[in-house]
């Protein structure tokens, strides 16, 4: 099978670093054949801190470390490959990204956050299918060995609820739980899939904490921590609960998750479904309206 040509936009998150090891260094535990980052196109926004000060020093990384072309636009990223990773950390500058390459029909795979709100994500979505563009969106976490161990082994029709807890950070450019919030969220829709009626998040000290409940009646949980930096999650069944240590496997879930991206360049088919992905979107927006009224609010 041909090596896919493969081209990032955005160079300001330590994701795009991660992906090029994967593909392009045969020597790198994780390493996948199949695709290749040839190119790249910088992007990064001067207003947001996290994507200011990293984009120049992974630009010379991917460039002299990795063998990757540095394109003038992200248009010359679509032009030259046979797919694109739009990894821009700020969500904010998906829906334009993405409006410059779908007319060239190719797939792409769009990293956490997908967007910043559901209009902003109904934008693209919109946008894909006037292209024809397939299109996959979602968090790393999602694709940890011992969540995917649980959930291949056991029959999940019988999962009643799930608490995710993990670190939260705050930034204004990302609203809310778009920033750190969406890993947690991400983890719960892989757990309990879409359905869910409606959200309330409260507050704590050192602490924020969410309570949804599906339209079956199942309730999931999260607890972002602000100061405490570790990951997991608690499944319960019919007749018994499993902790589930997602945070275990180091960088082997990026792998995992360049699987998925790998199978839907190739066969335009998502593992990730677009339907969840917009209602993940609505999930968290409707999170932070409930930090803010204090109430429950439906999505």
């Amino acid at each position: 099978m041909a090596e896919l040509k493969l081209g990032l936009i955005g160079l300001d998150t330590s994701h795009c670093k991660v992906f090029s090891k994967i593909l392009n260094d045969s020597n790198d535990p994780n390493h996948i054949s199949g695709g290749r980052i040839i190119a790249a196109f910088p992007g990064g926004s001067p207003d947001f801190k996290a994507s200011a000060t990293r984009v120049e020093g992974y630009t010379i990384e991917l460039r002299d470390g990795l063998g990757v072309h540095i394109a003038e636009s992200p248009e010359e990223v679509a032009s030259s490959c046979d797919a694109i990773l739009i990894t821009s950390v700020d969500g904010r500058v998906h829906p334009e990204q993405f409006a410059k390459i779908a007319p060239f029909g190719k797939p792409v795979f769009i990293d956490k956050p997908f967007a910043v709100s559901l209009k902003e994500a109904q934008t693209i979505a919109h946008t894909a299918e006037q292209f024809g563009v397939r299109w996959m969106s979602g968090s790393v976490r999602r694709y940890a060995d011992a969540l995917n161990a649980s959930l291949n082994r056991d029959d999940s029709s019988n999962i009643t609820g799930a608490d995710c807890y993990g670190p939260i950070e705050f930034t204004p450019t990302q609203p809310g739980y778009y920033w750190y919030g969406i890993h947690l969220v991400d983890v719960l829709y892989r757990v309990l899939g879409t359905g869910c009626r409606s959200v309330t998040a409260f507050s704590g000290k050192g602490h924020e904490t969410v309570t949804a409940v599906w339209h079956d009646g199942r309730i999931g949980t999260l607890r972002g921590n602000l100061h405490n930096g570790t990951h997991g999650t608690w499944i319960h069944r019919d007749k018994a609960s499993e902790y589930v240590d997602t945070a275990a496997d180091g960088l082997r879930k990026y792998a995992n998750l360049m699987q998925d991206i790998l199978h839907m360049f190739r066969t335009g088919e998502p593992r990730i479904n677009p339907q969840e992905t917009l209602e993940i979107i609505r999930f968290i927006e409707a999170v932070n309206e409930s930090r803010v009224s204090g109430k429950a609010v439906a999505l």
